[in-house]
C-alpha cells in the first residue's frame, strides 16, 4: 500500500471561539473508508500527517468553518505503522476503525450540511467571529506601546513589548496577533505589512511575520547608540532631558545596570546643575529625576536674566552729532548722516595746511636768495 486518502475538515472548539482542523476518516486504494472516533480526530494527535508537505497544502486551503478535503498521502514506515497493523487492518492507537461505504459517507456529510440547526449554528459563528474582529480594535486602544515607524532604536525590544501586550490580553491565534499587528504600523512600515500580506496571507506563521520584520528593521549600525551616549541637555526642562535620554539609552540596551544609566544621564547636564547633586543620594534614576525637578528654578532663572539682557541693550550717544552740536542722538556713527560732512571738512583742513607748508617754504626760499 503506496499511499492513503485522508479526510481533514475544520472543526468549531468546545467553546466555539476557535477553529481546528480534524481527520474524519481515511480511505484504501480500493475505495474502503474507515471513519476515525470524535476523540482522535484533532490533527495534534497524529503527528507524522502534520508534518507532511501535503498538510502544510491543507491548512492553506481550509479557511472556512466545516470546510472537508479529501486529499492522498504517500505513505511511510510511520504512517504505516499508526494506521495499520501487521494484518492490514486499519487502526488507530490500538483501535480497530469502524468501516463504512462512500455512499454512507457522501449521504452523511449532505445531510449534515442541510440540517437547518447546523446552518443557523454556521449563521451563529460568523455573526461571533464578526463581533471578535470588532473587539480586536478595542483592545487594540489598550494596547501600551508606540506605534513603529522603522525609526525606532530598537525593533527587537518593541518587538517584546508587542507580544507582551498580546499575552497581557489574551492574544494566541497567530491570526488575531498578525491583525492586530496592523494596527500598530505606521508611515512605511505599512507598506511593508501589504507585502508581507501579498508574500504569507492572514494564515501564514506568526514567527514567520516576526522573523521578516526584525530582519528588516533592526538596527544593524552605531548611530543609535552614539546617539543616545552623545545625547546632552541644550534648553528647556532639566526633567524632560533625563527621561528622554533614559529612554533613548534603554532602547539601545535594556539590560544597562541603573548606577551607569545614571551617571551617563549626569554626564549631559550642565556643571551648575551636577554640582548642586549629591552623587552619593542618588541611588536610582528616580532620586535623579526628583533632584532635577527641584532645581528647574536654576534653568528658568537663567533664562530670565539672559532674555532681559537681550530686551534692553545699552544705549550709546553719536560722538559725530555731538562734535557737529547737531543735539544728543543716539544711532550708529557709521549709519551718522552728518558723517560725510565731517570728512569734508577734515579733508579741507588737511589740504589748507598742505597749501600754507607750501607757500611758507617757497616765501623762505625766495629771502635767502635775495
Amino acid at each position: 500500500m503506496e499511499k492513503l486518502k485522508f479526510t481533514f475538515e475544520t472543526k468549531p472548539s468546545i467553546d466555539g471561539k476557535s477553529n481546528y482542523i480534524a481527520i474524519t476518516a481515511i480511505a484504501t486504494k480500493d475505495d474502503k473508508v474507515f471513519l476515525m472516533p470524535e476523540e482522535y480526530q484533532a490533527i495534534s494527535l497524529h503527528k507524522h500527517i502534520q508534518t507532511s508537505k501535503t498538510f502544510f497544502t491543507v491548512k492553506n486551503t481550509l479557511k472556512k468553518r466545516y470546510q472537508t478535503r479529501s486529499v492522498w498521502i504517500k505513505t511511510t514506515e510511520e504512517i504505516l505503522q499508526t494506521y495499520l497493523d501487521e494484518d492490514g487492518n486499519m487502526i488507530f492507537q490500538d483501535q480497530f476503525l469502524e468501516e463504512i461505504t462512500q455512499e454512507q459517507m457522501a449521504t452523511g456529510s449532505k445531510k449534515r450540511l442541510e440540517d437547518p440547526i447546523v446552518k443557523i449554528l454556521e449563521k451563529l459563528v460568523e455573526s461571533q467571529q464578526n463581533k471578535e474582529k470588532q473587539s480586536i480594535k478595542k483592545l487594540a486602544d489598550r494596547f501600551v506601546i508606540e506605534k513603529f515607524d522603522g525609526k525606532s532604536s530598537s525593533a527587537c525590544q518593541w518587538m517584546e513589548i508587542f507580544e507582551n501586550e498580546c499575552a497581557r490580553f489574551d492574544i494566541v491565534k497567530e491570526e488575531e496577533k498578525i491583525e492586530i499587528f496592523r494596527l500598530f504600523l505606521e508611515k512605511s512600515c505599512t507598506d511593508w505589512y501589504s507585502s508581507m500580506m501579498i508574500k504569507l496571507g492572514l494564515d501564514s506563521e506568526w514567527s514567520e511575520w516576526k522573523s521578516s520584520f526584525l530582519q528588516t528593521y533592526v538596527n544593524k549600525g552605531w548611530t543609535a547608540s552614539k546617539y543616545a551616549l552623545f545625547y546632552k541637555y541644550q534648553s528647556g526642562s532639566l526633567l524632560e532631558y533625563a527621561v528622554r535620554k533614559e529612554k533613548l539609552l534603554l532602547e539601545v540596551r535594556k539590560t544597562i545596570d541603573e548606577g551607569t544609566l545614571i551617571d551617563i544621564i549626569a554626564a549631559g547636564l550642565p556643571d551648575f546643575i551636577t554640582d548642586r547633586i549629591e552623587k552619593e543620594q542618588i541611588v536610582h534614576t528616580k532620586n535623579l529625576f526628583s533632584e532635577l525637578g527641584r532645581l528647574e528654578h536654576l534653568v528658568s532663572k537663567r533664562k530670565f536674566i539672559k532674555k532681559k539682557e537681550d530686551t534692553k541693550p545699552e544705549k550709546k550717544k553719536c560722538s559725530i552729532c555731538e562734535k557737529l552740536k547737531k543735539g544728543v542722538r543716539y544711532h550708529s556713527e557709521d549709519s551718522c548722516w552728518f558723517k560725510t560732512n565731517l570728512n569734508t571738512e577734515k579733508d579741507k583742513k588737511q589740504i589748507k595746511l598742505i597749501n600754507n607748508s607750501e607757500l611758507e617754504c617757497e616765501l623762505q626760499y625766495e629771502d635767502q636768495k635775495n
